[in-house]
């Protein structure tokens, strides 16, 4: 068995209700904007505080913060999915609020992606493009090259993409070279395993020197980046990072039955202990909405083993949500839909998407009110909602960014 049961529960043989789906999105929505103050935000959930935060005091950021809501609320209104009024003339308070926030915070972070002033300057530069924006923006990416966390929450890896989502969204030149740059760097600090015949990158997170493997923190995180610039890199770089990148995900893979997942860290013993994760931010599910645009069909069996072992694992019993979530898990399904074309990964994602509103109902009546966050509350869920409504993978502030903009999915 690849996962903990003890972190899962059955699976609500609740069919696929198309108008329930669309009143929960609306639902949400309303809420979330009818719980918008300017001066307080949203009032942050007991469950995304830490022992000793102060629970009246919102976070301004992407993950679990203010932004990410305004974020979600910005995009789901400029894809057709509900409609709100526009947060643009919120952002610039909020990258007050996180600067004081950041400054608490040891280490240069302005860079990061999840945690970082770097998306909420691009949420600005969306909203009302300026050549001093964008240069603030290039700097924050240029700055973060030499993070010591090599992840996508808060080291160089999340630069990276935001280079890549620049680009795609302007076309401009110094986004490519940014771009080119950190891949090199990131290539120059790869390390190799002996005992598992692969790349890898070793890193300092939290105070310790880790080599994780996942969707946040490791590296198939950085996968996800270079995949969304890859037409930035000469051809043969890019065949030398997908080469690194399929022989990494091969040997790294734990496989039983005909499931697939990927432990906490690279280059472990035989026999080390595992932690049985099976959610986005640790083990299969994010593997496989990571390596979503992966060319060609080397990895096809390895991900389809893995969306096996989330169905077999079933929903997640932290709840609905996107990082450790049952939301999150089901983009893995709506990924192999995309890949396959095969339906039955399409009503895997849609019956979990039912269990999540189950699961949101009931949190909802049970706190008296909605958990405002993007990663870890139920405006990802709400996104979720909608992809399954239109059978389209777009992982939100990974595979897309800026509103309604094109993502391409070409895996060939």
């Amino acid at each position: 068995m690849l996962h903990d049961p003890a972190r899962h529960e059955a699976l609500l043989p609740i069919a696929w209700d198309e108008a329930r789906v669309r009143a929960t999105l609306a639902r949400i929505v309303d809420d979330t904007v009818a719980a918008f103050s300017p001066e307080t935000l949203w009032p942050p959930h007991p469950r995304d505080l830490d022992p000793g935060d102060d629970p009246q005091v919102p976070f301004p950021g992407l993950y679990f913060g203010a932004a990410g809501v305004a974020w979600a609320l910005d995009y789901l209104n400029a894809v057709g999915a509900a409609a709100s009024p526009s947060f643009a003339p919120h952002v610039d308070r909020l990258l007050e609020r996180h600067r004081a926030w950041l400054a608490a915070i040891p280490g240069d972070n302005a860079g990061s992606w999840l945690m970082g002033e770097l998306p909420l300057q691009m949420m600005a530069w969306g909203h009302a493009p300026s050549q001093a924006r964008a240069d603030t923006i290039a700097a924050l990416v240029a700055d973060n090259i030499d993070h010591p966390a090599r992840e996508l929450m808060w080291g160089a890896p999340g630069s990276l993409l935001a280079a890549a989502l620049m680009h795609r969204r302007c076309g401009d030149e110094r986004w490519a070279v940014l771009f080119r740059r950190i891949a090199r760097r990131l290539r120059e600090q790869l390390v190799w395993s002996e005992r598992q015949r692969c790349h890898y990158w070793p890193q300092d997170l939290y105070e310790r020197r880790v080599r994780h493997l996942d969707a946040v923190h490791g590296f198939v995180a950085t996968a996800r980046a270079l995949l969304a610039g890859r037409h930035l890199l000469a051809d043969d770089d890019w065949a030398e990072w997908q080469g690194c990148i399929e022989t990494t995900i091969a040997n790294t893979a734990i496989r039983a039955d005909g499931q697939a997942t990927w432990p906490v860290q690279a280059d472990e013993p035989p026999g080390t202990p595992q932690k049985w994760l099976m959610q986005f931010c640790h083990g299969a599910p994010g593997f496989v909405v990571c390596l979503a645009d992966l060319p060609g069909h080397a990895l096809d069996p390895l991900l389809c083993e893995a969306g096996e072992a989330t169905w077999a694992a079933g929903p997640l019993a932290k709840g609905s949500n996107l990082c450790h979530g049952t939301a999150g898990n089901g983009y893995a399904f709506l990924v192999l839909h995309a890949r396959t074309r095969d339906a039955r990964w399409r009503d895997r994602a849609r019956a979990f998407a039912m269990h999540a509103i189950a699961q949101f109902d009931a949190e909802t009546a049970q706190a008296g009110r909605l958990r405002h966050s993007l990663w870890t509350g139920d405006i990802g869920l709400a996104i979720f909602l909608w992809d399954c409504l239109r059978e389209r993978a777009a992982f939100p502030t990974l595979d897309v960014f800026f509103g309604d903009q094109p993502q391409p999915r070409s895996t060939r």
